[in-house]
């Protein structure tokens, strides 16, 4: 398995955030990315996807629930 970095992962807990505001408003995955992912982060549809689908790995989910324990630390 290839190693993922904080930034990796934060940047995958950023996008879900944003993802998961919208997605109950019927907007449409292509549209959620237009609007609100492409703009901020500049990636591709497909890196979009990827980082919907990241966030379902275990070890990104446990590197993401380090990550808010860290900034919740601050």
């Amino acid at each position: 398995m290839k190693y993922q970095g904080y930034s990796y992962v934060k940047r995958v807990k950023e996008v879900n955030e944003i993802y998961d505001a919208h997605a109950r408003s019927g907007l449409s995955n292509r549209e959620i990315w237009r609007r609100y992912v492409y703009p901020v982060y500049g990636i591709s549809e497909k890196t979009f996807y990827n980082y919907i689908n990241a966030s379902v790995d275990p070890v990104i989910e446990r590197k993401i629930e380090r990550l808010k324990l860290k900034e919740a630390c601050r």
